[in-house]
């Protein structure tokens, strides 16, 4: 790590609100600070095509799947996602590689340069935005997929006016900014949904489809749900194997997503590439996609993902954890799970789902927002769990990992993971 990039990074971190160390006291609803910013750095978001992604569950794969396959088709594409595992430069990628840190230390040298007068003080995410963006423009991409934060209508990211719309999916997350439904949080995603544009939303049921249906007829954007496409079916993920592609436009492969729950992702992705096709806009060869669900576990990280022998997987809210409730059930009297949450996660909905026969360790990543691992274990108690506490997230691993007979876990919060595999 080169001094420029170790000053700029403990700037980032030191000066500008986060989510992911402050919770909600860091989000900033609306794009006026954004769009301010951006007219500073001469709207570099205008200078390149984008591909919008927005959802509950299932951002990251979709949006490194697609950037995989752009860049298989011979496009310079840039990746943007949050948050990060370990580098905070895995947020910002060009052709699946990490910007410099020189990239890192030149945009906030020029933020504090344009910023002198401190007309402005961005969030975490408001300024990590325009610097993906900046340094996209800079690098001259093709195209770039840009996951957004938190929602959709009022999220930084929304100042793209993208070829295609992405909406994964919709359960309850950030209930406290987003809503207490899953229509609200539905319409917060529909936010993205522009004039004309082409939307993809993977599932969707009831009146949360409503919610996509009335958005996308009032922006006259064509609308298609990855479920409803028949000539797409995929297999597999049971006991956290890969899944595969039966048939599709681009014709039956192997990927290297892992996981059930990758099926409905790998749907979405699908029906996404093939009207990107359609359009005209983009040529993306039955290679190409083939290719991209097979490389993008070179860049994809925490999803259904063995590390050092332990099954690590960031799925954090009660969609995410039906399928772990679901393969720890499956495992019970084998398995350890090593899990934390953070405090602001409807934690009681989740352990409310747990199997017994399974044995948790209870664990607290290094972050304000994390539970107590002891506070933790009486919860999961009071549930009829057989749980425990551990002072880090190392010593629960391998306290696990001394029961040789026992598969182990990782999850509940992204930092939990992020902690080990650091």
């Amino acid at each position: 790590m080169n001094e420029r990039y170790a000053a700029a990074l403990h700037d980032i971190n030191s000066n500008f609100p986060a989510f992911h160390t402050i919770g909600a006291r860091a989000y900033r609803p609306g794009l006026e600070d954004t769009l301010m910013l951006a007219e500073m750095f001469s709207n570099p978001h205008k200078r390149f095509r984008s591909i919008h992604i927005a959802g509950t569950n299932g951002k990251g794969t979709t949006a490194h799947t697609i950037a995989a396959a752009l860049k298989a088709a011979g496009y310079r594409t840039g990746l943007y996602t949050s948050p990060h595992l370990v580098d905070f430069r895995e947020r910002i990628r060009i052709d699946g590689e990490m910007i410099e840190e020189d990239d890192v230390a030149d945009f906030m040298e020029r933020y504090h340069s344009l910023n002198a007068d401190r007309r402005l003080w961005p969030s975490f995410f408001e300024l990590t935005t325009i610097m993906a963006f900046d340094c996209f423009a800079r690098h001259n991409v093709d195209v770039s997929v840009v996951e957004t934060g938190l929602g959709g209508r009022l999220d930084s990211t929304n100042i793209l006016s993208p070829d295609m719309c992405v909406i994964t999916n919709i359960s309850l997350d950030h209930t406290q900014l987003l809503g207490n439904t899953p229509a609200d949080i539905a319409r917060e995603k529909a936010g993205i949904i522009k004039s004309g544009t082409p939307v993809v939303v993977g599932e969707a049921e009831g009146e949360v489809r409503n919610v996509f249906e009335h958005r996308a007829s009032e922006m006259n954007a064509p609308l298609f749900f990855a479920q409803d496409c028949e000539d797409i079916i995929t297999c597999g993920g049971e006991n956290g194997t890969a899944i595969a592609v039966k048939a599709s436009p681009f014709g039956a492969f192997d990927t290297a997503l892992h996981g059930t729950y990758q099926r409905s992702n790998a749907g979405t992705i699908l029906c996404t590439l093939q009207h990107m096709r359609l359009s005209g806009h983009y040529h993306i060869g039955n290679d190409d996609a083939k290719k991209a669900f097979l490389k993008v576990a070179d860049t994809l990280h925490g999803r259904w993902e063995r590390h050092n022998g332990v099954i690590c997987d960031s799925g954090h809210n009660i969609a995410a954890w039906r399928h772990t409730a679901r393969y720890l059930a499956a495992h019970a009297g084998g398995i350890v799970a090593v899990i934390g949450f953070c405090s602001d996660k409807d934690v009681d909905a989740i352990l409310a789902i747990l199997p017994v026969g399974v044995t948790y360790h209870c664990v607290a990543a290094p972050t304000p927002r994390a539970i107590d691992a002891a506070t933790l274990a009486g919860m999961m108690r009071s549930h009829g769990l057989d749980a425990y506490s551990f002072d880090s997230v190392q010593e629960g691993v391998e306290a696990a990992r001394a029961k040789k007979t026992a598969e182990v876990f990782l999850g509940g919060s992204f930092f939990v993971v992020a902690e080990f595999v650091k």
